[in-house]
């Protein structure tokens, strides 16, 4: 397995003078130096044919105790120096302080047909910012990971990815709902891969130690390697750098707003700089259409990362960036600009993102009320987002409209004529709109299907690949995987995967609710 290793950020970026893998404040440093811990029994449990294809290695190759050895910690790639990075964060709105990688070792970064990936380890033991942790995942959290990532990617969301997932043949000892219950599970590593994996906290933690020296060194790096395209480092480019990243960040939030996906811990310090989901905890995709919906028990009280907050989140957040970047700028006005912008193209994007799953193409100046409609008609009763646009496409007539989302509904049993007669209403209003459209229902249908996915990663879809997983049987790992990699195609094979949450999930551990315990 020769791979074309690079080192541009342990070359580039200040390391950790201390080398002991200590618990510590780690101060002037972007990273430590660090190595995986050894684990007992390995086995590698999956792997993504298409970033084997993306890192240059051969399925042969994958299938090597080399390979194994390497995507567990086992062994050290030759020539390479493992690192965890140095990081801070305002996590549930306060600033957390130094925070860092507690359980993700960067193993080292390739360069393969013109693009440039970090490949890391999470799971892979202790480093100098676990604190009280133990650096180690189990199999629930990383099946979850592994899974998402790239169930992501193919829904066309910016994300990192995922290369391989592993048991580590070691136990681990976790409180899955903190009720001061802990229990021993499988424990388990995710080699997972992205273009960077700097974080808003990689550059909160120099600006809040006013450590203005390390903090241009890091933007600079990050402008040079990251965002070439704006040219040599200034005043003027970290402006045009952090409006990049402002636009990148919402792209990805508009999208996961169409997919139905709540992230459901948008700390500062799980922000990607490069406007990637990153780190997949208490995630999960809506079941009934709720603005209101978080899946994380940590927040279920203010429900501050809810679905339909995301995007302010994601605004509250680049204001903290924003402000991290404040000392080598030095002016407030283009940054409030940048932020006021987001809000503006919020709307805008938002409201084309809307349109589109609705197939409409053109303008009309009763799209929003018509949009606002649909949305109160949505929560009327518990109605399965996924499942309705995807049936949505194939509205015909206002006579079968009802008829068509019935698979939607969670209780259609006791469904009031009231809200019957709401839907026939929206319904008459919806068929005239879309006969102002210029295209036909094929096309329209084909459009609406390229946007509203029929296949997601729902909580009780990965459950049942824990529960099996744990039992020694894999197999439901890949028959998601492969499935997730066409969400958007019929896949008649997979329809049994194209259902509502069933009863039985709907208040089980792992499939509703989830903590941050992993």
């Amino acid at each position: 397995m020769k791979l074309n290793l690079k080192n541009t950020f342990i070359e580039n970026l200040p390391s950790d003078k201390i080398l002991e893998n200590s618990r510590r404040q780690v101060p002037e440093a972007v990273f430590s130096f660090v190595e995986p811990k050894k684990t007992a029994n390995p086995k590698v449990l999956h792997v993504s044919d298409e970033m084997l294809q993306e890192l240059g290695i051969t399925k042969e190759e994958s299938k090597s105790e080399f390979f194994k050895n390497i995507v567990t910690g086992n062994e050290i790639y030759p020539n390479t120096k493992p690192f965890a990075m140095c990081y801070g964060g305002h996590q549930f709105g306060n600033w957390a302080g130094q925070l860092g990688d507690g359980r993700a070792i960067n193993l080292f970064e390739i360069e393969h047909q013109h693009k440039n990936w970090k490949v890391q380890l999470k799971g892979a033991g202790e480093t100098p910012y676990s604190r009280t942790a133990d650096g180690l995942a189990v199999l629930r959290s990383s099946v979850r990971e592994y899974l998402c990532a790239e169930a992501m990617f193919h829904l066309g969301v910016p994300t990192t990815r995922s290369l391989s997932l592993s048991l580590s043949g070691d136990q681990v000892l976790r409180d899955v709902l903190y009720d001061g219950n802990p229990a021993y599970e499988k424990g388990a590593i995710v080699s997972r891969i992205s273009p960077s994996f700097l974080r808003f906290g990689n550059y909160e933690i120099f600006s809040a130690r006013k450590d203005v020296k390390n903090l241009k060194i890091l933007v600079d790096y990050t402008i040079n390697h990251h965002f070439p395209h704006l040219g040599k480092p200034s005043k003027e480019n970290y402006i045009n750098f952090f409006r990049e990243v402002s636009e990148r960040t919402l792209k990805m939030i508009v999208d996961w707003q169409r997919v139905g996906f709540v992230h459901g811990v948008m700390n500062t310090d799980n922000m990607s700089i490069l406007g990637l989901t990153i780190d997949f905890g208490p995630y999960g995709w809506l079941e009934g259409f709720d603005f209101g919906w978080t899946p994380n028990t940590t927040d279920r009280q203010n429900k501050r990362y809810r679905y339909g907050n995301q995007p302010n989140i994601g605004l509250w957040n680049l204001y903290q960036l924003a402000n991290a970047l404040y000392p080598i700028i030095e002016d407030v006005e283009p940054l409030e600009a940048v932020l006021n912008q987001y809000k503006v193209d919020f709307e805008a994007q938002s409201f084309a993102m809307m349109k589109s799953k609705l197939g409409l193409f053109t303008d009309d100046e009763n799209d929003m009320n018509l949009i606002q409609a649909l949305e109160d008609n949505l929560q009327l009763v518990e109605t399965d987002m996924t499942i309705f646009f995807r049936l949505l496409s194939d509205f015909s007539d206002v006579k079968t409209g009802f008829h068509l989302i019935e698979n939607a509904f969670y209780d259609l049993e006791n469904i009031t004529d009231e809200v019957k007669m709401r839907w026939i209403n929206w319904f008459e209003i919806y068929q005239n709109r879309i006969a102002k459209e210029t295209i036909s229902s094929e096309e329209r249908k084909t459009k609406m299907d390229l946007v509203n996915p029929k296949y997601v990663l729902r909580n009780y879809m990965s459950q049942l690949a824990i529960d099996a997983a744990d039992k020694g049987d894999y197999s439901l790992i890949d028959e998601l995987y492969q499935l997730l990699k066409k969400p958007y195609d019929e896949q008649p094979k997979y329809q049994k995967w194209f259902a509502k949450r069933p009863e039985w999930a709907r208040n089980k551990v792992g499939c509703s609710m989830l903590s941050c315990s992993s």
